[in-house]
């Protein structure tokens, strides 16, 4: 039944790759994506440290209510990044320390909330990557309805079970699973080349003549009047 369901995910990233994204810049991943992909600003790291890189668990759940997202603990696997779509509601907290216990025993990657957490003075002392919209004292409902491994969508940002799921201290992103081994492959050119940037400032060979370029496409003079 649409809307109260419990899929098995049917392929996800694999390891190898997860690996070689970890610790690239997410900025940069997201430039390679065309900048039109992001689980938006609201989302924040509500660890103290800690990247996130993991295949997607995807849970969605209605505001207010985890029941969804406690099934999901008891099917993730070490590695995943349980990503929940709650609508964004911050009236209930969704996840609390007793849940990041549990899914650092599990060997959980990390954890997405569009929705609210509680207990972020303990959160926030870890190093357990939860990325959420905002914090509540009020505890959450247990009764559904919800999914599991179906597509979510966080602020325009779809995400289908197995995608591959990064977040650093500028914000979150999906990989799609079939356009990984590509943006990689983009991202690491785009590494070099601004390691270049870098080395011509220093050396003060910057290259700017794309400014005045840019000024004349569109109509605009490029000396002070």
């Amino acid at each position: 039944m649409v809307g109260l369901q419990i899929l098995k995910r049917r392929r996800q990233v694999p390891a190898q790759l997860v690996q070689a994204f970890k610790g690239l810049p997410v900025a940069n991943i997201s430039d390679c994506m065309t900048r039109l992909t992001a689980g938006g600003a609201r989302l924040r790291p509500m660890h103290k440290s800690g990247y996130l890189a993991g295949p997607a668990l995807t849970v969605k759940c209605r505001p207010g209510d985890n029941l969804m997202i406690h099934k999901a603990l008891t099917m993730a696997q070490a590695g995943d990044v349980i990503v929940v779509d709650a609508g964004g509601d911050l009236t209930n907290s969704l996840f609390g320390e007793i849940m990041v216990a549990t899914a650092l025993k599990i060997g959980v990657a990390g954890v997405v909330l569009n929705g609210a957490v509680r207990d972020s003075e303990e959160i926030g002392e870890g190093s357990f990557p939860l990325y959420a919209a905002g914090v509540t004292h009020r505890g959450p409902y247990k009764d559904g309805p919800g999914e599991v491994n179906v597509p979510v969508a966080i602020d325009g940002m779809v995400i289908h079970p197995g995608d591959l799921v990064l977040g650093d201290r500028d914000g979150l992103l999906c990989v799609p699973f079939d356009d990984a081994e590509e943006i990689l492959a983009a991202t690491r050119r785009k590494m070099e080349l601004e390691k270049k940037m870098l080395a011509d400032i220093a050396a003060g060979k910057l290259d700017t003549s794309w400014i005045d370029a840019t000024l004349k496409r569109i109509g605009c003079n490029t000396e002070p009047l």
